[in-house]
């Protein structure tokens, strides 16, 4: 690692396990090769909003200064980040333009700032220039925009002296696509198969019979498999099942996480859940993916429906994670009628997985299967010209901005519709005045739907539309909605306890 700092400005690649350190690892080199070749700035890059908040934590517990008097190195900016605050003008105006040594922000700042047209988007772009760029999580990228993003990545690397990191427990093989190809890559870690053996935690065992049930599941979670458990499942229909099913079958605390909560109701779950377990107390815990990658937990036992690779070792990240236990364990089971999502992605991903992955082939941790994995899952995307988002690049080429603009998303929302909650009456008052100043004809800026965020929740779009129709929700500004109807305390919006506002019609 250390020689590597010296390396020439590039492409660079830490593949680490979950838990190997790769937060502190990264940044180590990222400010080691920035001073070494006079790069002016780090810019770190994190897909979800709650990695991004632990990350720039540790990094200003490591870099600002203790005095007072001086501006901070590092800059935090993504949507739920209070620009307000004890440092709030140097914060507002350094985010402006990312004018700080060292800025905190999410995969979605980053890219959807480098492909917009809009002025106040483009002033940071050439803070990217001569700076290094640590991309965490880099399996989260969506495939759907893969070829932007690499051509984008490769443009600012070859032209502009900019070196980028890729760091992830589960590396893509990203060099096997075209928009990488002839490009170096240069690992930080030389021999990842070594490491990953050395900090192996976990083993796997299978459920993938005919007789495998949500019921089956349900009675060794709750009662044959220990005192705790976490068991991650891929749609929020699912979670909210199987959480009623372990109700059921233990009287130890069973809780429960996903989008149909509101995002301060998850994370005043998943706190109580870091308490429970470091007490030693019964916990049972059903997810959906969204505490995979970022959520610091640690159980001995931990439950994975099928899913892609990088799930399944993400999952098995939480398990055994401080090597409290000799080994922990990960069950991947398989039940016939469990939902999964249907995008082309997901779906060529599962085959992918199918193919190299299982009880009679390979751990999913295996780096060999995992370098079959990912070529096999962009082929069956149809990887060439016109797949994973090329038509972009295309336009691109043609000088068209704003229909570049206008393409490229990261976020799709077209599934999905955010859902304001008052679970609290203490807080009506306040959403309720957030809520008049969004739907006033006069500006009132990002502050009000900064601070909704942590009352929000996400609804499927049919579950939105029909709510609508029912009168349970109100429109309030473009997409968002507030919500009139049940919460459950621990399900959030529960999909099989819909209200039906007509019985109470006399």
């Amino acid at each position: 690692m250390a020689a590597a700092t010296s390396g020439a400005p590039g492409m660079y690649v830490l593949h680490v396990p979950t838990g190997g350190g790769k937060t502190l690892t990264s940044a180590g080199f990222a400010l080691h090769h920035a001073v070494a070749h006079g790069q002016r700035r780090v810019v770190v890059a994190v897909p979800y909003t709650s990695i991004t908040q632990q990350n720039a934590r540790t990094y200003r517990h490591l870099l600002d200064p203790d005095d007072p008097g001086l501006p901070p190195t590092v800059l935090e900016h993504h949507s739920s980040v209070d620009l307000d605050g004890a440092k709030g003008t140097w914060a507002r105006t350094a985010a402006e333009n990312w004018d700080a040594p060292f800025v905190v922000t999410t995969t979605v700042q980053l890219f959807e700032s480098l492909f917009s047209h809009k002025p106040a988007a483009m002033r940071k772009i050439h803070r990217l220039a001569g700076a290094v760029i640590v991309l965490d999580e880099v399996q989260a990228l969506p495939d759907r925009l893969l070829a932007p993003i690499l051509s984008a990545l490769r443009g600012l690397v070859e032209h502009f002296g900019t070196t980028v990191v890729l760091t992830s427990a589960t590396q893509p093989a990203f060099w096997s696509l075209a928009q990488l190809n002839g490009l170096p890559r240069r690992q930080l870690i030389t021999d990842p198969a070594k490491l990953f053996e050395k900090l192996r935690r976990v083993t796997y065992d299978w459920r993938t019979g005919p007789d495998v049930t949500w019921e089956s599941m349900a009675d060794e979670i709750g009662r044959h498999s220990g005192r705790q458990t976490l068991t991650v499942v891929n749609t929020t229909k699912d979670a909210a099942h199987l959480h009623r099913l372990l109700e059921e079958r233990t009287s130890g605390t069973v809780l429960h996480l996903s989008t149909r909560m509101t995002a301060g109701h998850r994370g005043g779950v998943i706190e109580h859940i870091r308490r429970l377990l470091e007490s030693g107390s019964d916990v049972h815990v059903v997810s959906t993916q969204l505490i995979e990658a970022g959520v610091d937990l640690d159980f001995p036992r931990v439950f994975r429906a099928w899913a892609p690779a990088e799930s399944l070792q993400q999952a098995a990240g939480r398990c055994n994670r401080e090597g409290h236990q000799d080994h922990g364990t990960v069950v991947v089971f398989k039940v016939h009628d469990a939902g999964q999502p249907r995008d082309k992605a997901y779906t060529a991903a599962l085959d992918a997985t199918a193919a190299h992955i299982g009880p009679d082939l390979a751990r999913p941790d295996n780096l060999d299967a995992l370098d079959k994995y990912y070529p096999l899952r962009y082929t069956l995307q149809g990887s060439g010209p016109t797949g994973m988002g090329a038509h972009i690049d295309t336009l691109r080429t043609q000088l068209d901005f704003p229909a570049v603009d206008d393409a490229f998303r990261m976020i799709d929302d077209t599934l999905n519709r955010p859902v304001v909650v008052i679970r609290d009456e203490a807080h009506r008052a306040a959403v309720e005045a957030d809520i008049a100043a969004l739907r006033s004809p006069y500006p009132c800026g990002p502050e009000p739907l900064r601070r909704l965020q942590p009352h929000t929740a996400q609804l499927p779009r049919h579950e939105a539309d029909a709510a609508l129709a029912a009168g349970l929700a109100e429109p309030v500004i473009g997409n968002l909605l507030l919500w009139n109807g049940a919460y459950h305390p621990h399900r959030g919006l529960d999909p099989a306890q819909p209200e039906d506002r007509t019985a109470f019609l006399l």
